[in-house]
């Protein structure tokens, strides 16, 4: 019987359910000495290792920011690869104290997982990735194909989605692991690849060869993409929200790890406040950590727009427009409250 994601993610909360959660994450954290973060098992651009065992990507470089802003050290973490399959057990069960791995908001997920999710660090959507011999030039050309998809996944309800809408026939190729779904495709099992279309730039790059394929320009879904913390907690929810919004407000003031130190002279009151040159502000004291907490988080990673030229963007492999990921003022979604 096909798994879907109500099956797995109903299985799960009946195994470990809500009674996870727990409301002092933080002073956990602060106890073991480290955020453990669950990411992907290996997508590049957003959660990989190399052959020395560095993590590099946006989520990772978000684990990052929120060792930073808890510790003061972007050190202080430790990831724990996870597949699609198991990265909500992990979280309910308090195996990680956060979920980094580029994962869909839903409204399921956020009801029935006992989850909060919130910011999103990444607006994508899903797409397909075909083989250029076959000519094909728009996924509604797609019908009798065999698709490999990966269960377990909002992809996967996506896909029977779009083609019963449209009328067409598919036959599913389906695997719980995101590499067994790569080494099919690659293989030639099947005609065509799903998943965010994020995740097929990243995929192509690993194939055997990667000219051969290209990316049809559908987009069949909304894919906002951001780390999950478990309910009940609302003050790690809130530390976990606001390093992102940190490092989006950063990139609004102009503030860049190479320029930091030089900004913290300003006269600006709100860039002043946001690096805790304020003393009267109790801004990091409300957040239960340090005032310098959004200065740290800068000089780890830099700001948003930094992190992400560096992982998918210009400066990376992938070389992925900004797009829907753009500041707010310059046409995009990425928009962070007030930090005052």
């Amino acid at each position: 019987m096909k798994k879907t994601l109500l099956t797995v993610a109903l299985a799960a909360a009946a195994g470990f359910g809500a009674s996870a959660a727990s409301a002092d994450t933080l002073d956990n954290v602060k106890q073991k000495g480290f955020v453990q973060c669950g990411v992907n098992n290996g997508l590049a651009g957003f959660g990989s290792q190399d052959s020395a065992g560095n993590w590099a990507g946006l989520d990772v470089d978000f684990c990052k920011a929120v060792a930073a802003a808890v510790f003061g050290d972007a050190t202080k973490v430790k990831y724990t690869p996870l597949s699609a399959k198991d990265r909500f057990p992990a979280l309910q069960s308090g195996e990680v104290d956060l979920l980094a791995r580029n994962t869909t908001w839903t409204i399921s997920r956020d009801t029935q997982l006992g989850f909060n999710f919130r910011p999103i660090n990444y607006y994508d959507g899903q797409g397909f990735m075909v083989k250029k011999s076959l000519g094909v030039k728009s996924a509604l050309e797609l019908s009798g194909a065999a698709v490999c998809v990966q269960t377990g996944t909002t992809t996967e309800l996506n896909l029977a989605d779009y083609f019963k809408s449209n009328k067409m026939e598919y036959k599913p190729v389906v695997f719980e692991k995101q590499e067994e779904v790569d080494a099919a495709y690659d293989a030639g099992r099947c005609d065509v690849y799903t998943t965010d279309q994020s995740g097929l730039y990243a995929i192509r790059l690993t194939l055997k060869q990667p000219d051969e394929h290209e990316i049809l320009p559908e987009i069949i879904s909304k894919e906002p993409l951001g780390p999950a913390v478990r309910q009940g907690d609302d003050k790690w929810f809130d530390i976990v929200s606001f390093t992102h919004y940190a490092m989006v407000t950063a990139e609004e003031f102009g503030i860049t790890q190479a320029n930091l130190d030089e900004m913290l002279k300003s006269e600006n009151p709100d860039i002043k406040r946001f690096l805790g040159e304020e003393a009267e502000s109790t801004i990091g004291k409300d957040l239960g950590l340090d005032n310098k907490w959004a200065y740290n988080v800068i000089k780890a990673v830099g700001n948003y727009g930094e992190s992400f030229e560096r992982n998918v963007g210009q400066g990376s492999p992938l070389k992925i427009a900004r797009g829907l990921n753009n500041l707010w003022s310059k046409g995009g979604l990425q928009y962070a409250p007030p930090i005052r």
